[in-house]
């Protein structure tokens, strides 16, 4: 039975640091438009207070979410963490985002929350967040966490810091429907 929180309480708190991977969807306002969902994983969450969160965005095949966020009107963004282990469980975070670059004011004070700073890391997305949610989760498989894959890493240091430059520059500029993203 799904239970609603107009904030994260400390017991929600303890259910994301336990979790290694999360999901993050998006979607622009236009209704023929694209609904974004991505996996994440690693150490790259964060929760500031019990409305606002930040995580840490690295380079990848799109850009979707900055777009999203950057949509006037929209910003709108949705965060879902399942238990894999333990008690079954489903966490979803209802809120508005934002893309905050490395030349933005507020990069500094963000970027020290986090210890390990992937050589693709682009941006960091926060999100003020209005509605929790639980539900469930009867039906989420159970998975054995084995570890993170280091693909990324050799991908980053195969493209170096200006292949990383030149990547973002063809790939993440525009969205799948043609959107402009943060890095425009």
């Amino acid at each position: 039975m799904a239970k609603f929180f107009d904030a994260i309480q400390p017991a929600h708190e303890q259910f994301i640091e336990h979790q290694k991977m999360f999901f993050v969807a998006s979607a622009p306002l236009e209704s023929e438009g694209h609904v974004n969902l991505s996996p994440k994983g690693g150490d790259v969450f964060r929760i500031l207070d019990a409305n606002h969160v930040a995580y840490l965005d690295y380079t990848g095949s799109g850009n979707e979410t900055s777009a999203h966020l950057l949509q006037p009107g929209n910003g709108r963004i949705t965060f879902m963490f399942c238990a894999y282990d333990g008690p079954p469980n489903i966490l979803r975070l209802y809120g508005h985002g934002r893309t905050v670059l490395p030349t933005d004011e507020q990069w500094p004070d963000l970027i020290a929350l986090f210890t390990d700073i992937h050589p693709t890391t682009r941006q960091i997305i926060t999100a003020t967040i209005d509605k929790v949610q639980t539900s469930c989760g009867f039906s989420v498989p159970l998975y054995e966490y084995l570890g993170e894959r280091d693909h990324h890493y050799k991908w980053a240091a195969n493209k170096g810091p200006e292949g990383l430059t030149q990547y973002r520059q063809e790939k993440n500029r525009i969205s799948l429907d043609g959107l402009p993203t943060a890095l425009f």
